[in-house]
């Protein structure tokens, strides 16, 4: 009797156990066919906020947790350090297209570059790598640079699809900003500063932007692309009576100028101003140099301001649910412990998975926030430096979406070429995947 009490015993136990098995296969395999799902409709280019809230949902119920959908959404509702950022960099983008400030620092650096010959492509890719450091929106960048570096690059015989990849490759400057909303995650899950996490991928980021430039110089070269391009009738004439203004040049760069020179001490008086403040004194320097109507200028900056809530804050929330949702149906959790039994693991996907994400739905944002709040938060247990994977992480879905025939901004520069947005990505892709390889290797294994 004890005996068979014991085996009986013994059975319950071993059926629990396959039971919980099962039921975590089965969970995983809805995870990851989920997953699939929502990377197909974002490839399909569905709404993202929609998609990803949807999908978090899904999960969270699948997972046993339908009330964390709106837990993740209220949490994320109070991020307030990376709002305040984020409305102030965006309304103060507005205000720089109000007063035109963005055109001249754009034309500033573009005259310059008519004697650039061959080495035009290399250079308008830096020149648009150093522009979006200030226009730190990766359409917008390519839309204001591209309108009239484009049809330059085509005028001086560049064929079309390396001059619309030109202004694309260049559009992941941003990192450089203290104030871009990717460095501000970075900082929050890293517990460090701004001017700390881009000093510690200055380096890094900028050997990615040369590679990005000097890779689609010798593609060009090699497809002859570079020169003798005949274009019929001529098509660039609006910048040859264009007066760039140095005062109105420097406007976009003084509240990266404010929050370097606080932060590095050299002026003491500017250390205790944050990201908004440095925004705020950029807006009045564009008022007191463009003398602009204030009313107006007050329009443009709060229309920015909810204009980033709806689009760069709102899909970081919905991005906060879609991982709670992996959360709830244990994806992040097998995830994680894989990669602390295997670091070397945590490292190559730190990279590799947000640049493929990047990829496919046209989007680093979304990838790198996902990926960010989920796992680099965990670099630590993997002994990975939290602010270098945040940093690889981030640059790395913006070098996937750099390739990326979906992307927004890849769509307007191939639309201003005239050419398909499949002949300007697969041009960056070269530059884009030895660019990823490299910061992976230097941030991730040799640091």
């Amino acid at each position: 009797m004890i005996f068979q009490s014991n085996k009986t015993i013994k059975f319950e136990i071993l059926f629990i156990l396959w039971k919980e098995v099962i039921i975590v296969i089965l969970m995983t395999i809805s995870g990851i066919l989920i997953v699939i799902g929502t990377i197909y409709c974002l490839i399909k280019r569905y709404e993202t906020r929609l998609v990803l809230f949807c999908s978090g949902l899904l999960m969270t119920f699948i997972g046993g947790n339908p009330m964390g959908t709106m837990q993740a959404f209220s949490h994320a509702m109070l991020e307030s350090k990376l709002f305040e950022s984020i409305i102030a960099v965006m309304g103060f983008a507005m205000v720089m297209k109000l007063t035109e400030c963005d055109k001249h620092l754009i034309n500033l650096l573009i005259k310059p570059l008519r004697k650039a010959g061959t080495f035009l492509i290399p250079a308008a890719v830096l020149v648009t790598f150093f522009i979006n450091i200030s226009i730190t929106s990766s359409a917008g960048c390519s839309a204001a640079v591209g309108a009239i570096l484009i049809p330059l690059m085509i005028a001086a015989g560049i064929h079309p699809a390396i001059a619309g990849a030109a202004i694309y490759a260049g559009t992941y400057g941003a990192m450089f900003n203290p104030g871009y909303p990717q460095v501000a995650l970075i900082v929050s899950v890293s517990d460090s500063n701004p001017v700390a996490v881009v000093a510690n991928h200055f380096y890094p980021l900028l050997l990615c932007g040369v590679i990005g430039a000097m890779s689609l110089w010798v593609v060009a070269k090699i497809h002859h692309e570079d020169k003798g391009y005949k274009l019929q009738g001529e098509i660039v004439k609006q910048t040859e009576d264009f007066h760039v203004k140095l005062s109105h040049a420097i406007v976009p760069l003084v509240p990266i100028v404010i929050l370097v020179l606080g932060s590095m001490n050299i002026v003491p008086i500017f250390k205790p101003l944050s990201i908004s403040h440095a925004m705020i004194i950029g807006v009045f320097c564009a008022f007191l140099i463009t003398r602009k109507n204030p009313q107006d200028i007050s329009k443009e900056f709060w229309k920015g301001a909810g204009n980033s809530f709806g689009s760069v804050f709102g899909i970081i929330i919905c991005a906060l649910v879609f991982v709670n949702g992996l959360t709830s149906i244990g994806l992040i959790q097998q995830l994680i412990q894989t990669m602390i039994n295997i670091p070397s693991v945590a490292k190559i996907s730190s990279a590799i998975g947000p640049f493929l994400l990047g990829v496919m739905s046209g989007s680093g944002d979304a990838a790198a926030v996902a990926f960010n709040k989920a796992v680099t938060i965990h670099a630590a247990d993997f002994g990975i430096l939290p602010m270098s994977m945040g940093s690889v992480v981030a640059i790395t879905g913006a070098l996937g979406r750099t390739m990326s025939p979906v992307a927004g901004g890849m769509i307007i520069c191939a639309t201003l070429a005239g050419v398909s947005p499949m002949e300007t990505a697969k041009r960056n892709a070269p530059g884009m995947i030895i660019a990823t390889l490299a910061i992976m290797v230097i941030m991730l294994f040799i640091e």
